[in-house]
């Protein structure tokens, strides 16, 4: 693929319609192409129906019906079942047909999937995301991209239409690498950010005024700005499952082992995570690991704001 896809000229298909995936779906149905979707739960759907997307029974029949496959859903065992399943993508594609695999996995999985795809004259590109559902709902999303250069380049309209960034990283695999290294900076950013709360809580600070003091300083983050607030008022509805994340802290450790690659500092993140899921937290935010911390130094923090 060589030339740039249209509205006019290419067929999408879309499998997952989660958090994150019906927005970046919408987008493109907004952007004029014409879709056709799959996900485990047809009611998560519906909204994109009702758009004028077209339901398909089984990734096989999106593929058979799209030049261009895009999926976002949980698990590396999901994204294996989806692609290289006995009723999976790569069952109904056609040669020339393109897959963009954007649920954070395994980079092992991303270039297998890619060896299996070449051999049907099919290209496969991984390229996970970060924004969480705020960038997802707005169009903001950072992309990191795995695959080969002209096919990435002949997607910049579909990019463009769900992220504000967007780069190639490499070959198979890159991209979910990249994704690695976002995800180690989160896990150890999300600790630091949830104990500075904590602190200011604890020493008895306003903490929205802390936030108009702190968010655009040096220690301003991402998550801070952006979740900070969402910790502050107790909101821990998932811009990103605590579930998810410890899958993928799971695979920057096992990654690093590999390499022989010491990392005490995502190692702590994923106990706590790990504590926070024990607790009942796992289909909360990311930023529910307040939660868990809160808890070691006795603080109940969603009753903190009761009368």
């Amino acid at each position: 693929m060589n030339q740039k896809v249209s509205p006019q000229q290419t067929r999408i298909g879309w499998i997952g319609t989660g958090v994150m995936g019906a927005s970046m779906c919408g987008h493109l149905l907004k952007a004029g192409y014409r879709a056709t979707i799959f996900s485990r739960t047809r009611a998560k759907a519906e909204p994109l129906l009702a758009r004028g997307a077209k339901w398909a029974d089984s990734p096989q029949a999106v593929a058979e019906q799209s030049d261009v496959v895009f999926s976002i859903v949980g698990f590396p065992r999901d994204v294996r079942e989806v692609f290289l399943g006995e009723c999976g993508v790569l069952a109904g594609c056609r040669a020339g047909g393109v897959l963009v695999d954007m649920t954070t996995s395994e980079p092992s999985l991303a270039i297998e999937i890619a060896a299996v795809a070449s051999k049907q004259k099919v290209t496969s590109i991984d390229a996970p995301v970060s924004g969480g559902d705020v960038g997802a709902k707005n169009g903001t999303l950072s992309i990191m991209i795995g695959g080969t250069q002209a096919t990435v380049e002949a997607l910049a309209p579909c990019w463009e239409a769900m992220g504000s960034t967007w780069v190639c990283q490499g070959g198979p695999g890159a991209g979910q690498h990249t994704k690695m290294v976002n995800q180690t900076l989160i896990g150890a950013g999300m600790v630091g950010v949830c104990e500075a709360l904590l602190y200011g809580y604890r020493a008895g600070l306003d903490l929205e005024r802390v936030m108009q003091s702190i968010a655009s300083g040096a220690a301003g983050s991402w998550s801070l700005s952006n979740l900070g607030p969402r910790i502050i008022a107790g909101n821990f509805d998932p811009g990103f499952f605590v579930e998810h994340f410890i899958k993928d802290m799971g695979i920057v450790l096992a990654e690093a082992k590999q390499m022989n690659l010491a990392l005490p500092g995502m190692a702590l993140a994923e106990q706590l995570y790990l504590a926070l899921a024990a607790q009942g937290h796992g289909r909360q935010g990311t930023h529910a690991l307040i939660l868990a911390l809160a808890q070691l130094s006795d603080i109940d923090w969603q009753a903190r704001n009761e009368p």
